[in-house]
């Protein structure tokens, strides 16, 4: 396990490394100057000197490869740069939005697992049943609509259905916990506490439910594909044949062998929906990093951008190597292949 690990580990380095050149030479790629948009934003007159000086002060005028050095420099100490927009620290701006997509990629992931897993074995044990047939119905649908459609259907369907429109924004989850908790574990109490404005998810369970949509479609066909083959296998007959009950059958010997690619689907997918929340956020007004992206792009502000595709990188980059580690734990065969 320990070469293993080294091994994932070795990779890791130099993947971050890839990531970082790219994404600095793809931000010097797109068009458009800094200095000029922040001395044109409000339309006021400015001279040459005035541009050639705040150049030099945003650094843009200097050569890429010493750009490249400092900022790299800054990253190993933990420095994200200033912003070219507002001037301060971008890792302040990211300590406030980061935790906001964070809770909805966790939140949405989370609601993926908790319904897909248990439709998808539901639909492997009665193949061609009424419950495998609405199965792959819905995960026909999940997997053909887009995230963004998924959020505005929703939406929809709730204002239609219920006469309830969702609260939009967002309100720190401390707030109001115990309200937050309730509402998580019955999200039909939401309807009757919209009202309150310290309640965080019932703001973040529809967004969530919505980034989500797709992978618990496609984490419910993945768990169907896998529990089918693994009652097929000789050992699922032996035990029947030992006298076990069903349920013993299905869990300790059935979804155990069948939680790997389950686990690995699962991890990919939570990769995904942290790099993927930009239209959602944007939808249903969320201030994740996703909603600071599109700011800063229309900015121009180099330093915010890089950091924001930098941290959602190497997150992406840093689940996959958990989730390599952990099967590699939980399967000798893939550590010593």
């Amino acid at each position: 396990m320990r070469q293993y690990t080294i091994k994932r580990i070795g990779l890791f380095i130099p993947t971050v490394l890839l990531v970082t050149v790219i994404v600095f030479v793809v931000m010097r790629l797109i068009p458009g100057d800094p200095a000029l948009a922040i001395l044109s934003a409000d339309d006021a007159a400015y001279t040459e000197d005035e541009l050639r000086l705040l150049r030099i002060e945003l650094g843009t005028d200097r050569p890429l490869v010493i750009q490249y050095v400092g900022w790299i420099g800054g990253l190993a100490r933990g420095d994200f740069g200033t912003s070219f927009w507002w001037g301060g620290p971008v890792i302040d701006r990211l300590g406030e939005r980061i935790p906001v997509t964070i809770e909805l990629a966790l939140l949405g992931i989370g609601l993926a697992v908790v319904c897909a897993v248990p439709l998808g074995v539901l639909s492997a044990i009665k193949p061609d049943g009424l419950i495998d047939y609405l199965s792959r119905v819905f995960t026909l649908v999940g997997i053909s609509i887009p995230t963004f459609f998924s959020g505005i259907l929703l939406t929809l369907i709730l204002i239609r259905a219920f006469g309830w429109l969702p609260p939009l924004g967002y309100e720190d989850i401390w707030e109001d916990p115990w309200a937050n908790v309730k509402q998580l574990v019955l999200p039909a109490l939401a309807l009757g506490f919209y009202e309150d404005p310290w309640t965080n998810i019932r703001q973040m369970f529809l967004p969530a439910l919505a980034l989500g949509f797709y992978d618990m479609a496609f984490i419910a066909r993945v768990t169907r594909s896998s529990m089918m083959e693994i009652i097929r296998e000789d050992y699922m007959r032996t035990a029947r044949a030992k006298g076990l009950a069903e349920r013993i059958v299905l869990v300790r010997h059935g979804l155990k062998n069948a939680v790997l690619p389950i686990l690995t689907i699962s991890g990919w997918q939570f990769g995904r929906l942290f790099g993927g929340t930009v239209i959602i956020e944007s939808i249903f007004r969320v201030p994740g990093i996703g909603t600071l992206l599109i700011e800063t792009v229309f900015q121009r502000d180099f330093p915010t951008i890089q950091a924001i595709i930098i941290v959602v990188s190497v997150s992406i980059v840093l689940i996959n190597l958990l989730v390599d580690l952990l099967y590699g734990w939980m399967d000798p065969r893939i550590r010593y292949a």
